[in-house]
């Protein structure tokens, strides 16, 4: 999944980005308002973690012209302020949660968990299931048959990309796109690298090459 970080604390923004990135998730950082406003309306983003008092325009203003336009993205802001006005007017211009500094990065991991599995339920369910694969998505938990199957952070989200789309043909581009950050200008390969280590762990059937066009997830025959 892929989140927006709208922070202009450089050290706070860069801390949080690495640590969400090490939870398994495509993370974006901007400093700005408005550009946080632009990178935010293009649809791209599972979540946004958004602080009120930013340059150009704050986060008040940010989310109530998102939800203005029908973007339903989720929003924990975030807030040096304090005091129950403060959280009922984040609340009321359209946000789903209020954090506020100083806070516990476990907390803050564990508030983003819950606001995106609050948006899974109302969509499909986070249970894949393909042959004997079994992927939950919402706990990020792996099996193969009876057998749970241990991912870093990073392979389950290449896997997961493929589950969402079961039978699909999944770019390389599209992978790198969901699973690494807007800023990632490694070598493409390294999705090649992840895709050869989930087949080891979980069968080389599983994932098929379409060759010029990317990968596909499909129960072996």
């Amino acid at each position: 999944m892929r989140l927006l970080i709208v922070e202009d604390e450089k050290r706070l923004a860069l801390s949080l980005a690495k640590g969400l990135t090490a939870e398994g998730y495509a993370v974006d950082v901007v400093h700005d308002g408005i550009d946080g406003l632009h990178r935010a309306s293009e649809g791209t983003y599972d979540l946004v973690v958004l602080d009120i008092m930013l340059p150009g325009m704050n986060g008040y203003r940010i989310c109530s012209t998102l939800r203005a336009a029908g973007n339903d993205v989720p929003i924990l802001m975030l807030t040096a302020k304090d005091g129950e006005y403060d959280e009922a007017e984040g609340l009321d211009t359209g946000a789903d949660d209020y954090l506020t500094k100083p806070f516990s990065y476990v907390v803050l991991v564990a508030r983003v968990k819950a606001l995106l599995r609050r948006r899974g339920n109302g969509g499909p369910s986070p249970l894949h299931t393909l042959g004997d694969l079994k992927v939950d998505t919402a706990a990020r938990r792996v099996f193969r048959g009876e057998d749970e199957v241990t991912l870093t952070a990073k392979e389950f989200a290449v896997l997961e990309q493929l589950v969402l789309r079961a039978g699909e043909v999944v770019s390389k581009g599209d992978i790198l796109e969901h699973v690494w950050d807007f800023a990632y200008e490694g070598d493409p390969n390294i999705v090649e690298v992840y895709v050869s280590t989930l087949r080891r762990k979980l069968g080389a059937a599983l994932i098929r090459t379409v060759r010029g066009a990317g990968y596909r997830l499909e129960a072996p025959r």
